[in-house]
């Protein structure tokens, strides 16, 4: 068909989304907008952008001149590829005389690239894995187990085919940088372009029955001069993505895309919540802190059923959330349903700007509140923790009440504050052939196991709020104290095309390292302490048993 076609590039954020996709939804976004992530993407790494990170990494000098055999090799990655060629490491990626630089490198293939730059023999050889069966294959995974550089997915599959993903590259790449003592630069962004329609695409459905609407529309409707071809070309996206009934499946037209990033960069316009619909009606999962929205008295599990008397009965999930959002200064009257009482709160919108990240001494007890697993806590977490380790606390209580998720990476980094290097702190399921995947933390933890956990959860604490309390949870490191949580388990990728646009769907669903599901049930605190009007009960019950 000629509806207006597009090209793409992979956005290399996870996030764990919390309520609409893994999604906060602050109204500043379009549907399911914002972080909340696992939001979060299970995205992957290309094969130019590992070759450069790898060789970085072990320091090898670069080759700035010679010919090579190859075809479409970009000029920012020939020195690394002349590099690798010269290490004979580009055996597992040559097809022809293209070595596709742009498609995700897998688990394997990084390990048989890992193996021929540094020039590794193991001490012995497996064959253990039913996955891998080629001799170089067994050779470069045999060196990953030796070198504890990567793992294995169970004692007899290693994950061979399996893109590798961000999380688990920083992993090796921090290894090797360790053992070659250097610094690491930072792998240069890819972008994959891929022609809406390819040859290797999926045919839409209905293709000649839309190809023939949209030419009768072009040559016969009375109002051609109105008609926009990239709005059309937004709208029939966006019905594509509506007929899964998925609410945490969105495609995102510029505007809301724009939104969605800024969102996680830590600032939103609108009423200031997330949301996310349930039972087909427009929830409010959590205020954001300061935000308009908790100032008005709204509060997480609110059904939003009108704006400015506009009833939401009926329409879609982003026409609610067109609705509620709005410009700076403007006013939503929502009329709610609470508790099975119905009442007005009137809210008046405003930019708001997000603190990701604070923290505080009660006597001997840290108090690390997190409201959003953003960009932020992903850069910063891990070093205010250091700070907080120098208060040489008695306890630490990590406060995630409505904190609706955000980057899975950055549930990671605050895993992994708490528990020791390469602890599983989620598994992912991604549906292909009941394929299991796990993440794990890298580096040492800030905190000596000794120090007292305590970890405080509601039902607004979603997504990567739900990750880092059920890891804490699984491996007995914290208590838990507050209300079930959400129940947010559903996997996001984010993926921006070149227009501005952007799709962010649901590819798999994550559980606790256990095992245990969450998603539509939540992780159960070990202590429940519900919220009582005019005091902070839970955190009370919390410094009551850590001092």
């Amino acid at each position: 068909m000629t509806l207006p076609t597009s090209i793409f590039s992979r956005d290399s954020k996870r996030r764990a989304g919390r309520t609409s996709i893994g999604v906060v939804l602050s109204f500043a976004l379009l549907g399911s907008c914002v972080s909340g992530a696992l939001a979060a993407d299970v995205t992957t790494v290309s094969r130019g952008d590992f070759l450069r990170a790898a060789i970085s990494a072990i320091h090898l000098p670069l080759l700035k001149t010679g010919d090579l055999p190859y075809t479409g090799v970009s000029s920012a990655l020939l020195p690394y590829v002349r590099t690798a060629d010269a290490q004979h490491a580009l055996t597992p990626f040559v097809s022809g005389n293209a070595l596709q630089l742009d498609v995700p490198i897998t688990r394997g293939e990084a390990a048989e690239v890992i193996t021929a730059l540094e020039n590794l023999q193991p001490a012995s050889v497996t064959s253990a894995y039913s996955d891998v069966t080629s001799d170089a294959g067994k050779t470069a995974v045999s060196v990953m187990g030796e070198k504890r550089w990567m793992r294995a997915m169970n004692p007899t599959t290693f994950g061979f085919t399996l893109k590798l993903r961000p999380l688990e590259e920083r992993v090796i790449m921090d290894k090797l940088a360790k053992d070659a003592s250097v610094t690491i630069l930072a792998p240069v962004p890819s972008s994959v372009t891929v022609h809406v329609g390819s040859t290797d695409s999926v045919s839409i459905p209905k293709q000649d029955l839309l190809q023939s609407v949209w030419n009768l529309l072009h040559t016969q409707y009375l109002y051609r001069s109105r008609m926009n071809d990239d709005e059309a070309g937004f709208r029939a996206a966006q019905g594509l993505v509506d007929s899964l009934n998925d609410p945490y499946t969105v495609f995102m037209p510029p505007a809301s895309s724009k939104d969605f990033q800024t969102q996680l960069q830590g600032e939103v316009t609108g009423i200031g919540a997330q949301v996310e619909e349930k039972n087909n009606i427009l929830t409010i999962v959590a205020p954001l802190p300061g935000s308009p929205a908790e100032k008005a008295g709204l509060q997480a599990g609110d059904q939003i059923l009108s704006v400015n008397g506009r009833s939401l009965d009926g329409l879609s999930y982003e026409e609610s959330v067109n609705l509620v959002r709005g410009p700076k200064g403007s006013t939503a009257l929502l009329h709610i349903s609470r508790n099975g009482a119905e009442l007005d709160v009137t809210v008046v919108r405003d930019t708001v700007k997000i603190t990701e990240l604070e923290w505080k001494m009660n006597g001997s007890v840290a108090v690390v509140s997190l409201h959003q697993f953003g960009e932020t806590s992903q850069a910063n977490f891990r070093s205010e923790m250091v700070k907080v380790a120098a208060q040489n606390p008695h306890g630490i209580i990590l406060d995630l009440r409505n904190n609706p998720g955000g980057l899975l990476d950055a549930a990671g980094i605050v895993v992994g504050t708490f528990l020791p290097d390469e602890s599983v702190f989620v598994k992912i399921d991604t549906g292909t052939g009941g394929t299991i995947e796990q993440d794990v933390t890298s580096g040492s933890p800030v905190f000596d196991t000794s120090i007292p956990l305590v970890v405080l959860v509601n039902k607004g604490s979603a997504s990567a709020s739900e990750i880092v309390a059920g890891a804490l949870q699984d491996t007995g490191r914290a208590q838990i104290i507050g209300e079930t949580t959400f129940g947010k388990g559903t996997v996001q990728q984010v993926l921006n095309f070149n227009d501005g646009s952007s799709l962010k769907m649901t590819i798999a669903e994550w559980k606790t390292p256990k095992g245990r599901k969450i998603n539509g049930i939540g992780v159960t605190p070990d202590i429940a302490v519900p919220a009582v009007a005019g005091q902070d009960a839970p955190m009370l019950r919390a410094l009551s048993l850590l001092r």
